[in-house]
């Protein structure tokens, strides 16, 4: 190993062990959210999870705002394999894969619902987020479900952005269900039999 390759791996130990204590932070908090929420959630809570004291915390999060939003940040990139590269994919295939994928990763679904709901409170620090998200999946959806009625798929009299409304209300609905229920409620079942009502069958 050359002097240069030495100081490059004695750059990286510090970073990499500074980098493995956010993660473990955000781990925490990420828990923490999911069972108590943000306003229940306290960023002692998060500090004795993650094993640290509150001052080696706030060293990585300034404030309790700045790690719900990196805990946020973080789950869209957790959640973000659920989408191929390969955008033929039918719309119904996609939300039912999505759905599944979502189902597998321990935490993700707790956390997104309860943030969700608390983000309707006064001055929630995830309110933007939340409302952007929705603004996002409706447009998407509605652009889909456009696409479909384009080429004679689309049930007669369904509007595509209604369609699209409805289908993110079903999906949250039955998220919070299975949530409560797991064993009753079958989010992947629910979200295909809506999508078999307003989407007609490819023709032969």
């Amino acid at each position: 190993m050359t002097t240069k390759d030495v100081a490059r791996a004695a750059k990286r130990g510090p970073y990499a062990k500074s980098e493995e204590r956010r993660q473990t932070i955000l781990d925490a908090a990420h828990a923490v959210f999911a069972a108590r929420g943000y306003r229940g959630g306290s960023l002692q809570d998060v500090a004795d999870r993650a094993g640290m004291s509150q001052t080696s915390l706030l060293h990585y999060f300034p404030s309790k705002r700045d790690l719900l939003m990196s805990v946020l940040e973080r789950r869209d990139e957790i959640t973000s394999g659920a989408f191929p590269d390969d955008m033929e994919e039918g719309l119904a295939d996609s939300v039912i894969r999505t759905a599944l994928y979502n189902e597998d990763i321990p935490g993700v679904i707790e956390l997104y619902t309860v943030l969700c709901a608390e983000s309707v409170t006064d001055e929630h620090p995830g309110r933007d987020y939340f409302t952007e998200r929705y603004e996002r999946l409706r447009a998407s959806y509605g652009r889909r479900f456009e696409e479909l009625a384009a080429v004679g798929r689309l049930r007669p009299g369904v509007d595509p952005d209604q369609a699209a409304t409805s289908l993110v209300a079903l999906w949250d609905g039955l998220q919070t269900q299975w949530l409560l229920a797991p064993d009753q409620v079958d989010v992947a079942k629910g979200l295909r039999g809506y999508l078999e009502l307003v989407i007609l069958p490819e023709p032969n």
